[in-house]
């Protein structure tokens, strides 16, 4: 004002006030204004509000639009007869800095009550009026932006940003009036999840910088990961403010607390990312750590100065990006002659050349300027990564500005009424549906929420042959990743790609048991015993007749087994077996040989064929139940198990019963008693051999003949050893009560021959036929407790059948070698004793045996004192045969 104005100090003194908080800004002359936002200098340190100059995400980007700016101006096809000034402010890397820098883009729309002031002569004062900030162009850092655009949307001021990518800045509806040149990091995050997928990684951890960019990043990263699935993050850490050395060393070892999670995502600002690695070096962790770097990372030398080693193999993410020609020929031109519009630009020479323009200068041991230095000749140069973004954010301001001059003035060449009063919510439509070819020839568009298209260049630090290390591109990401994994190097050498993984694959036949909340993280547990490996997470059981295979990946048929003949198990019983049959033959052959002889007729001719052929058929039973079970094997199995035992012993019941009634009826009278005859003695027999006969048939109507595979016989806790076992459809209990009948033959034939053991054995068998069922008890006392013993062994099929055929094979021969043998001896080797002397009554033969009983008894035991006599008989003589 031309007066000193006597006003109070309110929110509206405070902005109208900001030229003397920002004293260093640069303004150039146009018909509309453009605001500008860039981090000439650090966050300060101390109190203090900037730091160091920084000369590339600062000088670089500010000349940029600064360029970008002149060629517009000079482009006749662009805002003819229009030229665009600029309000370009430091943020010095701090938001709420960049908040009281950019109250000066307000300034104008700020409606000023002056009634109130006077000057001292009591005139009202004349107020220069503020320029008008159309656009702002900026910020750089998201947190800075999210500030920012705070205070424009309530002027309703369009802001179009360079750099920032925080996801936040996607709501439409609370950042309506902000747009980007640049993706956001919802983009950037989705990038990064396909590389950590492409890379099979799948255990992970983030480091953030605190604030949105760092913290947004990570959270849309995370969200993306868990869409995605396979992915999981082991720590989720977070830098804070203005960090310390300690903070960083922390950070370090929070990470190695998850040793197996090797890729970092690492979403943090360039202070941060330094701290970071070189607490790396300080850990003595480096080529440990495989970094994964956002777009603030992209292709800086700066964050990784003499820190070369520790970022080796780090994968960077960069919106894809040209090199404009023309602004390296604009900046390395720039001296301090022909650039006295950048306040800053001083500044940046003396860093930029390590050299002093005044005494006063802070670089008091550095040379004097020469002035005559030139940029990328006497310093190193290589345009900053977001030159072309700044550039397309101003083209796009101006494009948008462009359309609206043609639709509010189609007949006015220049600033027209209409275009000079639009709002910044008509202007804000137009930047929305701006679209052109950028500086670098991609096509500039925005969607509804103001972002543009996700298009990154991925980049690899990898060590070159000169053993430099550099930036190579390995991929790109435009809506689908494109990485080269041929083309990439790793840390200490590593040929194959590291494994970032929280488990490593369980072994084929193993299942995974999650670890609760961390999906990537399992136990690996052996399917045991009979189960298979159904899925990567479930074990099943096999059927009953399967077992797993070798590797459990499914199941196989368990093999099928029987009772081979070559087996030891069998050979021993069909080789008694085979002599049993052979001496039965030979035995069968004498006496049919030596028919009418009196030694085979005294033995009962027709009972002994028949006890034979009872004998024959026990030694024959050996061969079915060595034979492979079928229907046919399994229905003679039934028939002539009990068979030839029931014969056995039906005859020799018969005949210690005709003994027992003979000589229990001697002693009463001399009439012989009834059915003693040989046909009556093969009725009997006959009748009782039916009764089995009778119980096989109803056996075979009840439950007719089959065969069955028995898996749980041997199903071993080993499924290797487990075994079917095909066998008849005979259970234990069938078999002893198929013997049942014949054993209790044998017990009553037992009771008859203890009964009978003192008739005398010149006039009968009976003594052998109680020695042949006595050792025949005791055979079969044995059998019983071997056969059900083994009911739950392993071998219980060879064993149960070689006890109970060899308990037959022993029968039938005791049964042949006590009763027939010795005749057979008699017959073949003594044929002198093979005759008739002479023949008796029943009466005389009954007197004989009651005398010798009583004789044989002690003296004081006779009865009447009856002396001894000695009788002399025919041994060969059975009283009653013929």
């Amino acid at each position: 004002s031309s007066c000193f104005p006597l006003w109070r100090l309110t929110v509206v003194d405070f902005a109208l006030s900001q030229e003397t908080y920002a004293p260093h800004s640069i303004r150039t002359e146009g018909h509309l204004t453009l605001g500008g936002l860039f981090p000439v200098h650090a966050r300060g340190i101390d109190g203090a509000p900037c730091g160091d100059l920084k000369k590339e995400n600062g000088i670089q980007r500010l000349e940029a639009m600064m360029y970008a700016l002149d060629q517009i101006n000079q482009d006749e096809q662009l805002l003819p007869n229009i030229t665009l000034g600029a309000r370009l402010l430091d943020t010095c890397s701090r938001d709420t800095y960049a908040l009281e820098q950019s109250l000066t883009f307000v300034q104008a729309l700020i409606t000023k009550d002056t009634s109130d002031v006077r000057c001292t002569n009591g005139e009202p004062p004349v107020f220069v009026k503020p320029e008008k900030v159309v656009g702002v162009i900026g910020a750089s850092a998201s947190s800075v932006s999210i500030m920012v655009a705070n205070i424009l949307r309530l002027f309703q001021i369009p802001q179009i940003s360079y750099a920032s990518t925080a996801p936040e800045l996607s709501d439409d509806r609370r950042y309506d009036f902000f747009s980007r040149v640049v993706p956001p990091d919802s983009f950037q995050a989705q990038a990064m999840v396909d590389i950590i997928r492409a890379l099979d990684w799948t255990y992970v951890s983030t480091v953030a910088s605190e604030g949105s960019y760092g913290e947004k990043g990570v959270e849309a990263f995370t969200q993306l990961s868990k869409e995605a699935g396979g992915i999981c993050v082991a720590q989720s850490l977070k830098i804070p403010h203005n960090p310390k050395q300690e903070d960083y060393d922390k950070t370090i070892q929070q990470l190695l607390e998850t040793h197996h999670s090797r890729a970092v995502i690492i979403f943090a600002n360039e202070e941060d990312i330094r701290g970071v690695l070189n607490a790396t070096k300080r850990a003595n962790q480096v080529g440990h750590f495989l970094w994964i770097g956002s777009d603030s990372w992209g292709a800086k030398s700066s964050p990784i100065h003499q820190l070369e080693d520790v970022a080796v193999g780090a994968v960077t993410i960069l919106p894809k990006r040209s090199s404009i020609k023309g602004f390296d020929e604009y900046f390395t031109a720039l001296t301090l002659e022909n650039n006295r519009r950048n306040v800053w630009f001083a500044e940046f020479w003396e860093e930029n050349f390590d050299c002093r323009l005044l005494s006063a200068s802070k670089r008091e041991d550095s040379r004097k300027c020469t002035g005559q230095e030139r940029i990328g000749i006497d310093s190193k140069y290589e345009q900053e990564g977001k030159v072309q973004f700044v550039i397309d954010a101003v083209y796009a301001m101006a494009h948008a500005i462009q359309n609206m001059h043609r639709d509010l003035c189609p007949d006015h060449p220049g600033i027209c009424p209409q275009l000079e009063s639009a709002d910044g919510k008509t202007l804000l439509k137009y930047i929305r549906n701006a679209s052109f070819n950028g500086s670098a020839g991609t096509s500039v568009v925005f969607n509804r929420n103001g972002d543009a298209p996700g298009r990154y260049d991925l980049f690899q630090f990898q060590m070159t042959n000169s053993s430099i290390p550099e930036y190579r591109m390995v991929g790109q990401w435009v809506e689908t990743l494109q990485l080269r994994l041929e083309e990439m190097q790793w840390p200490d050498g590593e040929q194959e790609v590291p494994i970032s993984v929280c488990s490593l694959p369980c072994k084929t036949g193993e299942r995974k048991k999650k670890v609760k909340g961390m999906p990537c993280c399992w136990h690996c547990e052996l399917c045991d015993g009979y189960q298979y490996q159904y899925d990567e997470t479930s074990c099943r059981l096999c059927s009953y007749n399967m077992r797993p295979n070798s590797n459990r990946t499914a199941c196989q048929p368990i093999p099928i087994i029987k009772l081979e003949w070559h087996s030891s198990w069998a050979i021993i019983p069909v080789f008694l077996a085979m002599l049993g049959i052979i001496a039965t033959i030979f035995v069968m052959a004498t006496f049919v040989r030596y028919n009418d002889t009196p030694i085979v007729r005294a033995s009962g001719r027709e009972l002994s064929y028949v006890l034979l052929t009872g004998i024959f058929l026990c030694y024959i039973i050996t061969f079915l139940m060595i034979a492979k079970p079928d229907v046919g094997v399994c229905a003679f199995r039934r028939i002539f198990l009990g068979l030839g035992m029931c014969i056995s012993y039906a005859a020799l019941l018969t005949k210690t019963n005709r003994i027992y009634r003979i000589f229990e009826q001697g002693k009463q009278t001399v009439t012989a008693p009834r059915f003693i005859s040989p046909t009556s003695q093969i009725a009997i027999t006959s009748s009782l051999i039916c009764i089995q006969l009778l119980g096989v048939l109803v056996w075979f109507a009840v439950d007719p003949p089959n065969t069955i595979i028995d898996y749980d016989e041997q199903k071993t806790i080993n499924p290797k050893l487990a075994r079917g076992v095909l066998k008849c459809d005979i259970t234990d209990l069938q078999i002893i009560c198929s013997l049942g009948y014949s054993i209790l033959l044998m017990v009553t034939c037992t009771i008859y021959a203890i009964k009978t053991r003192d008739v005398p054995e010149d006039f009968n068998e009976a003594k052998p036929i109680g020695f042949t069922m006595y050792t025949t008890c005791i055979v079969w006392l044995a059998f019983i407790p071997i056969f059900f013993g083994t009911a739950q062994s392993a071998e219980k099929l060879y064993i149960q059948t070689t006890t109970l055929t060899i308990s037959m094979n022993l029968s039938a021969s005791v049964a042949l070698g006590m009763l027939y043998m010795p005749k057979v001896y008699i017959i073949i080797f003594h044929p002198e004793l093979n005759v008739q002397k002479r023949k008796r009554s029943f009466k005389a033969v009954v007197t004989a045996a009651t005398m010798s009983s009583r004789l044989s008894q002690k003296p004081s035991e006779r009865p009447n004192g009856e002396a001894k006599t000695e009788l002399c008989e025919n041994p060969a003589a059975d009283p009653m045969s013929k």
